[in-house]
């Protein structure tokens, strides 16, 4: 599980999960490590946090701009649980939204609040993910598209009236099947939407959040290989 906060990734993972190949820059193995003795630079690695520190640690990612801070990973025996007391942190709100390519195998990017994004919202009553992921498709551009495949989820956390907000969007890979009517939804404060070539995408996504390029890296990653033969 990989979530976003303040636009830097918290990852929690269990020891099967943990990349014995990857190296980090400062490594603390007791539960409840003094902050103040952290050196907030590149990865991070803590084993087996308590949930003392894990309030901690969240606060000073919320409250602090960490420049030189590149990940934080807390490892762990039981990640359900590491999981479950995370997400007590927060209030859940979840929404849907979608990676959408045409036939000339462009990518559909959104231009809000002056970054680009993908179009994205939150549930109605009774949708589904995928459901709710082609209507907030669909409306925010005008477009009609189909669902092909659930892609991945992700989480990332923002303040809302004083409440800390933790948002699970589930992400789909889409087909666009018409764009003749493609218009941006201003209400929704999108001011302009494009259609890009997969390394022309990779560099609007510069200016965009950490957790939408991570997204386009997965879909990317997820894309069947061609085979040459």
């Amino acid at each position: 599980m990989r979530i976003f906060v303040n636009d830097k990734p918290l990852e929690l993972l269990s020891y099967e999960e943990l990349d014995a190949k990857k190296s980090y820059e400062s490594i603390y193995r007791q539960p409840d490590e003094l902050l103040n003795q952290v050196s907030w630079n590149d990865d991070i690695l803590f084993h087996e946090p308590s949930h003392d520190l894990v309030i901690k640690l969240l606060y000073v990612l919320r409250t602090r701009k960490l420049k030189n801070l590149d990940s934080i990973t807390l490892v762990t025996n039981d990640k359900a649980a590491l999981k479950k007391f995370v997400k007590s942190r927060f209030m859940i709100i979840k929404a849907a939204g979608g990676v959408v390519t045409n036939k000339k195998k462009k990518v559909l990017l959104i231009y809000r609040l002056g970054k680009w994004d993908f179009p994205k919202g939150k549930f109605e009553k009774g949708e589904t993910p995928e459901q709710c992921a082609v209507r907030e498709v669909e409306e925010e551009c005008a477009i009609k598209v189909k669902s092909k495949k659930h892609l991945y989820n992700t989480w990332h956390t923002y303040t809302q009236n004083r409440k800390s907000i933790l948002k699970k969007t589930f992400w789909y890979e889409m087909e666009c099947l018409d764009d003749k009517e493609m218009t941006p939804q201003k209400e929704e404060g999108i001011d302009d939407i494009r259609w890009f070539y997969e390394t022309d995408a990779k560099i609007a996504l510069v200016n965009s959040y950490p957790s939408m390029r991570y997204l386009f890296k997965q879909f990317i990653k997820n894309r069947p290989k061609v085979q040459i033969l």
